[in-house]
């Protein structure tokens, strides 16, 4: 029996962006979501592969925000595939500065210095994190339509400012093929749900990505295909 339709596509995009490398050190930063999952599950499978060359572990940035903790029985689930997920607090409140306001953008903002922090401490080299195809065309279309800007999250962005690599394993995926795995797996996950959050211009994004594509996956893949093939003498 062959693998999963989602660990193949992951295994293309490793092989395509060289997100997988010999002695590499990954974190991965396990929000406790379908995405950042199936990355720990793939990760835990691929690591038993003959002559793979690699380590990883997942961490959970728990915030003090009621619902932003990683569930027991999820931990319980890691631990089915060998993974024993680090717990890495942060009082994201405590960290506002006089005269700003809590937002959603601020906590992830917190969340990501921490991950690159402990990162650079600990001797990885690579932060893996669960965006998808979908989140990749959502921030191209609210970049474009919001910033008049073209440019997204890239499979893998080396980092000018540290020795550190971000690859994201999830970018051939579409979010359908990431809830259809999630299902079939038994995935036990928990998301955010703290009164902060604001994804309205995520949400109208998403709405656009939709109507542009009907929902196709290979619609989507064009897209990102296009991505690769830009031919600026026909750009203003």
């Amino acid at each position: 029996m062959g693998q999963p339709k989602l660990f193949s596509l992951i295994d293309k995009a490793v092989y395509d962006y060289k997100l997988i490398e010999k002695g590499d050190r990954i974190l991965i930063g396990a929000s406790g979501g379908k995405d950042s999952t199936a990355l720990v599950e793939y990760f835990a499978n691929r690591v038993k592969r003959k002559d793979e060359d690699f380590s990883f572990t997942a961490i959970h940035i728990e915030t003090d925000f009621e619902g932003c903790t990683m569930s027991p029985r999820l931990r319980e689930q890691f631990k089915s595939w060998n993974v024993e997920a680090v717990n890495y607090f942060v009082d994201v409140q405590n960290r506002i500065k006089e005269g700003h306001k809590m937002n959603c953008y601020w906590c992830s903002t917190q969340r990501r210095n921490e991950l690159i922090s402990y990162a650079l401490k600990n001797g990885y080299n690579k932060i893996a994190l669960g965006h998808h195809l979908d989140d990749i065309l959502e921030t191209l279309l609210m970049n474009m339509l919001f910033k008049a800007k073209l440019f997204t999250m890239p499979p893998r962005l080396n980092y000018k400012k540290y020795p550190l690599t971000i690859i994201r394993p999830l970018c051939y995926a579409d979010v359908e093929t990431i809830k259809e795995h999630a299902s079939d797996a038994g995935y036990i996950s928990t998301t955010c749900t703290c009164m902060y959050q604001d994804n309205s211009g995520r949400k109208d994004a998403r709405a656009r990505l939709q109507a542009l594509t009907n929902g196709d996956r290979r619609a989507k893949e064009k897209v990102f295909e296009s991505l690769r093939n830009i031919n600026t003498e026909y750009l203003p």
